[in-house]
């Protein structure tokens, strides 16, 4: 029988299993993001509203989301391995599915519930397991990984359009199939490791594989608790930057280079800060706390751009503002998913990231729909955008009750630091498993 490592390897074959994760990551998220190409075409195929197609997608990111805590059970149960591999068959046969369909109801089963549920059980493992390969360079091996959907949209776009062009939407469509089966591969990837403080053996009954016992952790109920509140305004700027940018009188190329602006900060962000968070300068949840405001602030202040000149202003002050909130949207992302390690142990990552996935979206379903209500009502997305960010800093404000979040007023003793796989933050403030190997923090106070 194998001896199990002292802890996560940190390097090795987590570095392949980083670039396993980058590669679901963009088959997943970044293809969803490039799948609005194909909407028009279907709303002239089946001769239905712009609307009607829009729940294409929609239906597919909320059932990404929600069922990631059924992904996460099943790998707990059986494995990340063979899980994610059968999500990669799954989304697989939602593509080849919708490629044959005779309703758009065909697309919203093949798409929506079939690459949606596929999507599901490939990210949330993917990302979980790779949190267990990494201890000291954790959180930029997950910002690493995060990347794949910046660029994964890059490359998938024009060549879906591509597609789109030369094969029709069921070509297309019958192609993405073949792509998304690379998702089995990437999951083959996926080399199980076991660490000291696995449970000896995988969870009995739904509720325990789920791991819905986490929330009694008080750290990760208040994490939850923020993170749902931040997911009501995160995913606002995905569906209607663009259209406030029009709104505030910028033409079509000016619109798409705002959210050019956005998408390459948030890309870039995610590699500095999970660089910047691997020192062991700031805890993790304080930057968690700081980042997650500024994504607020940067919200706000692109809902309190004024309006351009006309069609060929620059559009300066909403590109600036633009740049800011990718910047500060692409550091907490890493962030909320490098943190869960030190909140539930290793042993319960996978589980907890599922869960994460699942608040996320509850948030998400909330935004966008309140984001555009407010457009109708006020006529711009001014009240959008401000609803919104209050939404992000009042998430942010929940992260302050997490250990470590706050400073504190004089030096407190240091009780003996828990390994890894028990909770970095847990029961109490610790630093230095936080940087394992790193630079030391500043001494922790009290008052």
């Amino acid at each position: 029988m194998t001896s199990k490592p002292a802890g996560p390897p940190d390097g090795g074959w987590g570095w392949v299993v980083a670039a396993a994760a980058f590669a679901v990551n963009g088959l997943s998220y970044g293809l969803l993001r490039s799948l609005g190409l194909a909407l028009p075409d279907l709303a002239e195929h089946f001769d239905r509203s712009a609307q009607d197609t829009a729940w294409v997608s929609a239906l597919a990111l909320a059932v990404q989301q929600a069922a990631s805590p059924v992904g996460s059970a099943l790998s707990t149960r059986w494995g990340t391995r063979p899980v994610v591999m059968a999500g990669g068959v799954l989304t697989s046969l939602g593509f080849v599915f919708s490629a044959f369909a005779r309703s758009l109801l065909h697309v919203y089963l093949g798409l929506g519930l079939l690459a949606g549920s596929g999507w599901a059980l490939a990210f949330a493992p993917a990302l979980g397991t790779l949190s267990r390969y990494f201890c000291r360079r954790r959180v930029l091996a997950v910002g690493l990984a995060l990347t794949g959907n910046g660029a994964s949209s890059l490359l998938l776009a024009p060549a879906l359009q591509l597609l789109l062009d030369t094969f029709g939407w069921r070509g297309a469509l019958l192609l993405l199939g073949a792509v998304t089966l690379h998702l089995t591969p990437c999951g083959a990837l996926l080399r199980p490791l076991a660490l000291p403080g696995d449970p000896p053996a995988p969870p009995r009954g739904p509720l325990a594989a789920l791991g819905l016992g986490l929330f009694k952790r008080r750290a990760f109920a208040v994490f939850a608790v923020g993170t749902a509140l931040v997911g009501g305004g995160y995913f606002v700027p995905y569906v209607h930057l663009a259209p406030h940018a029009l709104d505030r009188g910028l033409g079509g190329y000016g619109a798409a280079l705002v959210v050019a602006v956005a998408a390459v900060g948030d890309a870039a962000a995610r590699l500095v800060c999970g660089w910047l968070a691997d020192q062991g300068w700031v805890p993790l949840p304080r930057l968690l706390a700081a980042f997650g405001a500024l994504t607020g602030l940067g919200l706000l202040a692109v809902g309190l751009v004024p309006p351009v000149g006309g069609e060929d202003g620059w559009g300066g002050p909403l590109l600036a503002a633009a740049g800011a909130y990718g910047l500060s949207a692409g550091s907490y992302a890493p962030l909320a998913f490098g943190v869960l390690p030190g909140l539930v142990g290793l042993g319960g990552v996978v589980q907890a990231t599922g869960l994460v996935m699942m608040l996320m979206s509850l948030g998400g379903l909330l935004g966008p729909p309140l984001s555009g209500f407010l457009r109708d009502e006020t006529g711009d997305f001014t009240a959008s955008f401000l609803t919104c960010g209050s939404f992000i800093l009042s998430g942010s404000f929940i992260y302050m009750g997490l250990p470590r979040a706050l400073p504190f007023c004089r030096p407190a003793p240091r009780p003996a630091t828990p390994p890894p796989e028990a909770g970095e933050l847990l029961p109490v403030p610790q630093v230095a498993l936080l940087s394992p190997g790193g630079p030391p923090s500043t001494l922790d106070t009290t008052c």
